[in-house]
């Protein structure tokens, strides 16, 4: 019971964060969208949308995107960047949409947060017949020295509730499939330490605990020496993405 209540105190703790969540979070990189959305032309619901990182990469390039998500702050932002998306506050395990609705569900950094079982049958229910499902993360590439250090600092690892996990999708979906992408994000040490904040380890951390990891990524950024004295930083990611086709 106490994991479970963490695990949604964590998940609720975005609330606190929209705005930092929207500046410091990186998009995704093209190729990992087109892989995700190849072959598709029907529209599309982002599950778990938050501030639509990925929402916004699908309406770019002319998807109809509807954004679910479960925090009303987080949406408000999306509306503002996203003008013309429809936004319904909802869950993944009762998402408030019609039957047999949509040719692609997408999950950006967000399927882990879910109850994947509920979860896949309620994305079976609004995906048409043939339709996909498709998840993505952007994780820190932590083979980098400088970057394993920042990820110890920033928090506790277990505290991601299986998000660096490979992603359950039981039937009437078939395997998964894989792809992953390498790219950097170019960030100054601000952006950094807001990337630091955006995180729900830190979030629901008291003020005191915030503070000193504010003040570790302040000398690892001033001290390491891939790092010091450099204004902008480069940041290595290396994007999983997934996906699966309902039978």
């Amino acid at each position: 019971m106490r994991q479970r209540n963490d695990r949604e105190a964590h998940a609720a703790s975005f609330d606190q964060a929209a705005e930092v969540y929207d500046a410091a979070r990186p998009s995704y990189p093209a190729e990992a969208v087109s892989w995700l959305t190849d072959g598709i032309a029907g529209p599309v619901l982002d599950l778990g949308a938050g501030t639509g990182k990925l929402t916004a990469e699908l309406a770019s390039r002319g998807f109809e995107v509807t954004a679910v998500d479960p925090s009303e702050q987080m949406l408000r932002v999306l509306a503002d960047r996203i003008p013309g998306v429809e936004v319904r506050v909802g869950g993944a395990e009762e998402i408030p949409l019609s039957a047999a609705s949509f040719s692609l569900v997408v999950a950006a950094q967000a399927w882990h947060w879910f109850d994947a079982g509920r979860a896949t049958s309620e994305v079976a229910r609004v995906l048409r017949p043939g339709g996909r499902l498709g998840l993505v993360w952007n994780d820190r590439d932590e083979s980098v020295d400088w970057v394993r250090e920042l990820g110890e600092l920033m928090g506790s690892p277990d505290a991601t509730y299986g998000e660096d996990e490979e992603p359950q999708v039981p039937e009437p979906f078939g395997p998964l499939e894989r792809h992953d992408v390498t790219w950097v994000q170019p960030l100054s040490v601000d952006g950094l330490l807001d990337l630091a904040r955006s995180r729900s380890y830190f979030i629901t951390k008291d003020p005191e605990a915030q503070a000193a990891v504010i003040a570790s990524l302040r000398r690892l950024t001033a001290e390491h020496p891939d790092l010091a004295g450099r204004e902008t930083l480069e940041l290595p990611y290396v994007t999983r993405c997934y996906r699966a086709t309902l039978s």
